[in-house]
């Protein structure tokens, strides 16, 4: 089953799950602000995709950490930022089976799952 990760009333969350709902791909939505993050989830996307492309660096969540803490981000101080506030982040973020998408572009959700 497909997992979409993200909060519910950001927009491109919205465009991503109309997306979904039009191609016909079934998902569970899980949101940030009622589950917080998954540790497990973020390992395997910092994993495949690096910190620096997973944790949204251009949100006013970034933007409000301190210097000291943003220019000594690595893995585990992105995981630690992320666990703490889930808004950091990129949206959404999206699993089927082991292989993990973020962010949303038509494009790229049609060729991840096989759909014109």
């Amino acid at each position: 089953m497909v997992k979409i990760y993200g909060i519910k009333n950001c927009d491109t969350m919205k465009k991503a799950m109309t997306w979904l709902n039009d191609h016909g791909v079934a998902y569970d939505f899980i949101d940030y602000k009622k589950a917080g993050a998954d540790a497990e989830v973020l390992r395997a996307a910092i994993a495949q995709h690096g910190w620096d492309n997973v944790i949204n660096r251009r949100g006013t969540t970034w933007r409000q950490l301190p210097d000291a803490v943003k220019a000594q981000m690595d893995d585990e101080a992105a995981m630690s930022a992320a666990m703490e506030n889930p808004s950091l982040v990129k949206r959404p973020l999206l699993i089927n089976d082991a292989h993990i998408t973020l962010g949303f572009k038509p494009e790229i959700y049609a060729a991840f799952f096989g759909k014109a």
